[in-house]
Order: structure tokens, then C-alpha cells, then sequence
């Protein structure tokens, strides 16, 4: 073979392996970042968040499933054009395996648990305009979704069980693993204020339009964590612990605009204009930019609401 037949089938090997590189790395690029991930048909209702990211060639992934905390992936990977991922197993159990392809400018991929195939589709989360909880709002007409009387103004988030709620002394209350309470009427921007108290070792939790959770808990005398009574649940924790002991009355109120929200609990502010990062376990939907319902958590422990009241806000404050 002569010099320069051996110069250019050297230089077309390193062309080929150069655009090999490329085009793993341009696969890679197309997974990076964040996703909200929904099932489709009767899944509709399970709702997961991904981020994925790569440093130093290596991808790596944080997951946040149905319910819980976002967790690291065991693995993860680009397979030709399709996205591999599994979740770090469970004590006794295997992990969960989910495989996604790029479609148009989202995803489309499935999982199967069991005999159980999973269909689900992923959208890039919303690019949200700049908010300020702490502005001065103009406000609505509060709506008084308890009245002291009845639960006429709240769904079940499971149609078909019973309910597990009552009605005393005034305040709604829950029994061991009761259903969990939708607002009937859907709000996108406003202030809710919330009077509650929790049995000893107890907790539930204030979803702000179906999809973020402020955690309701039993924490007095603890350092404040992202787990912790008003916690923007597993991603942001209160600035200071305002509990007060358990079976006491506790009054939170939250403005929530766009992704900020300042809550402040019991006359302290836990949290001000603070950042919602994504979508909380236990989210009702992904459609983040749309008006969604508060839920109140009852399938969790013993509870009490004497008072929840949401006032929509009709024009934001800069």
C-alpha cells in the first residue's frame, strides 16, 4: 500500500470516528435537562420528573417518581437513539427500567412494572416569566372552600373509594389512609390562607394547584429541613421552623404567582419569593402553566382543617 493511499484511509478512519463521537454526542444533547413525564390513556395519572445531565462524557440523572423525593438514577444512557434509564432498586424489589425515544420536541417512551406496560409521554417544563410574590396584588373574591358544615366543595383525588373524611367540631378530618381532597375550583395565581392542626407524629400536606406541596408535619423544636413543616416538599427548605406543638391550631398563607411563592407560618415568613423548582410527588398533572386545584393530603396522618380560603389574583404586581 503506497504512503499516500495509507495517509488518506487514515485520515477517512479518523473522519468516521470524529462523526461517531458527533453523533453520540449530539444524542446525548437531545436527552439533557429536564422532563415531566405523564402516562397516557388510564395512566394519566402518573406523573414523574427527570433531569439529565453529563459532565466529563459521563451521564447522569436525578428521578423523581410518582411520589417521594427526586433520587439519583442507578444508571443511565443513550442506546442509538433511545434513552435507557433505571431507578436505584428498592429493598427486595429490582429497580424500574424506562426506555424513551425523542419525538418532535418531546418524548415518548414506556416502563413496565410487573405484567404492567407503562405509556408515557415528556415535555420540556415551562420557561416561566419573571414573578414577584412579595408585589402588591389585586385581588378577587376570596372563595371559602370550607364552610364548617360540609365537603361540598371538594372532589376525591380517587372517585372510586370511599372518602375517609367527616366533619367535627367544625373541622374536617380524616380517618388512616383517607382519600385526598380536590378542590372542585381551579386557580392559577393567588393566596390561600389555611387553618389546621396535626395529631403527634403526623402529617399532610397543601398541594398548590394540584401540583406543589407544601408540607403540613409534626416537627416542632427541629432544625428546618426540605422535608419539614412548609417545606416546598423535597426541594426547598423553610427558612426558619414555626411549628407549633402538635394538636395546636397552625395558620399558614402562601402567594403563589407564576413559580414564586412566599408563605409565611404562624406570623413567621418561611419562605419569601421563593423559587418552585418543578413539580412535587404526588402531583396531580405536569401542566404546569395552567390553573390547577389545591388538594389537601388525608391519606397520610390524622389531620384537622377548620379553614381553607383561596383569593385569586386578577392582576399581579411587578
Amino acid at each position: 500500500m503506497s504512503a499516500m493511499r495509507s495517509l488518506a484511509l487514515l485520515t477517512l478512519t479518523a473522519a468516521l470516528v470524529g462523526a461517531a463521537v458527533t453523533t453520540t454526542g449530539a444524542d446525548n444533547r437531545a436527552f439533557l435537562g429536564r422532563w415531566n413525564l405523564t402516562g397516557t390513556g388510564t395512566d394519566s395519572n402518573a406523573v414523574f420528573w427527570l433531569e439529565l445531565k453529563e459532565e466529563n462524557g459521563q451521564l447522569s440523572g436525578t428521578f423523581l417518581n410518582r411520589g417521594g423525593s427526586p433520587v439519583k438514577l442507578a444508571s443511565v444512557e443513550v442506546k442509538g437513539d433511545e434513552l435507557v434509564f433505571t431507578t436505584v432498586a428498592p429493598e427486595g424489589r429490582p429497580g424500574q427500567t424506562f426506555r424513551a425515544k425523542r419525538k418532535g420536541a418531546g418524548l415518548e417512551g414506556s416502563t413496565t412494572a410487573g405484567e404492567q406496560t407503562l405509556a408515557f409521554t415528556g415535555t420540556r417544563p415551562p420557561s416561566w416569566p419573571a414573578a414577584n410574590a412579595n408585589a402588591t396584588h389585586s385581588y378577587g373574591k376570596p372563595v371559602e372552600l370550607f364552610d364548617g358544615k360540609s365537603l361540598d366543595t371538594w372532589n376525591l383525588q380517587i372517585p372510586n373509594r370511599p372518602s375517609g373524611w367527616s366533619i367535627v367540631d367544625g373541622a374536617m378530618t380524616n380517618e388512616a389512609k383517607a382519600n385526598n381532597l380536590v378542590s372542585k375550583q381551579t386557580f392559577k395565581d393567588f393566596k390561600i390562607q389555611a387553618e389546621y392542626r396535626i395529631e403527634s407524629g403526623s402529617n399532610s400536606g397543601i398541594y398548590l394547584r394540584g401540583r406543589y406541596e407544601l408540607q403540613v408535619l409534626d416537627d416542632f423544636g427541629k432544625a428546618p429541613e426540605s422535608h419539614g413543616h412548609m417545606a416546598i416538599y423535597a426541594w426547598v427548605a423553610p427558612r426558619v421552623n414555626a411549628s407549633k406543638p402538635a394538636t395546636e391550631w397552625q395558620v399558614m398563607e402562601a402567594v403563589l404567582v407564576g413559580n414564586k411563592v412566599t408563605v409565611t407560618l404562624n406570623g413567621q415568613k418561611v419562605h419569601d419569593n421563593a423559587t418552585i423548582q418543578a413539580i412535587t410527588g404526588g402531583a396531580l398533572d405536569a401542566n404546569e402553566t395552567q390553573p390547577g386545584p389545591i388538594m389537601l393530603q388525608g391519606d397520610h396522618g390524622k389531620v384537622w382543617y377548620r379553614k381553607v380560603t383561596v383569593t385569586p389574583i386578577v392582576k399581579a404586581g411587578t
